[in-house]
């Protein structure tokens, strides 16, 4: 069995790490750069950069600021927010990211990541999904949780991993800051969906709930901010955790 990933998230607004519940009530949780290092030293898988209000505003992701992460930390990480276009793309794989994050223009020109994908290869495309509860199943939404787009999670996900991505980001707006757990039915009926990884984001708030997520939830990777941001637990407790219930970590 491959090893399941631990991930730290930055949200990025106005340059400054954030976090809310249910993707509102914003505060400030620090330098991204200063906390970027602390994670790296931590132990964790990768990192996850999200600037959340990029395609709300209509503007591009903060290059100056990867590039900034990028020279500081050896671990991989990944970018999305406000990515739009291939040269998007390019621009920050070449500012020293991994992987690139597409959610709101993937919903929009799906032929996105299927060229990105053609372009760059799989592993580099990641698909993030925020997706929240209606009637028996789960709506798409866009624009940092902002738009529902009357698009099921559950098709969404099948047609783009079809597309050619490499991994799947899946938040739960309703369990998203709120310490309750991961969405352990939406997580688990994603992965039974779809071949390619899937991250399980929105609700860490114990150890207990990344043991759930992995055990039950079937997720390839856990993300979690406010938990981490905040110091409750660091990567490396959560990791100790993981171990000693025969979940496989890299250590």
């Amino acid at each position: 069995m491959l090893s399941k990933r631990i991930i730290p998230c930055l949200d990025i607004k106005d340059g400054r790490v954030v976090k809310g519940v249910k993707f509102l009530g914003l505060r400030d949780a620090g330098s991204p750069v200063e906390v970027a290092k602390v994670y790296d030293r931590q132990g964790a898988d990768e990192l996850v950069f999200l600037d959340i209000t990029a395609s709300f505003e209509n503007r591009k992701t903060l290059i100056a600021l990867v590039k900034d992460i990028a020279q500081n930390i050896f671990m991989p990480f990944t970018v999305g927010g406000g990515i739009g276009e291939i040269e998007d793309i390019r621009n920050i794989l070449n500012a020293g990211a991994e992987k690139v994050s597409v959610n709101t223009q993937a919903v929009k020109f799906p032929e996105l990541i299927s060229s990105a994908a053609k372009k760059f290869g799989s592993q580099c495309i990641v698909v993030a999904i925020d997706a929240k509860k209606k009637d028996a199943g789960w709506q798409v939404y866009i624009n940092g949780g902002r738009t529902p787009t009357g698009i099921d999670a559950l098709v969404w996900a099948e047609k783009v991993a079809r597309l050619g991505a490499g991994e799947i980001l899946l938040t739960s707006m309703d369990y998203d800051g709120t310490r309750d757990g991961y969405d352990l039915e939406l997580t688990r009926a994603v992965g039974e969906k779809v071949s390619i990884p899937v991250i399980a984001s929105g609700g860490a708030g114990s150890l207990e709930d990344f043991y759930n997520v992995f055990t039950q939830g079937r997720a390839d990777a856990a993300l979690a901010a406010s938990l981490f941001h905040y110091n409750e637990f660091s990567v490396k407790q959560v990791k100790a955790y993981l171990n000693s219930k025969g979940v496989p970590v890299r250590l």
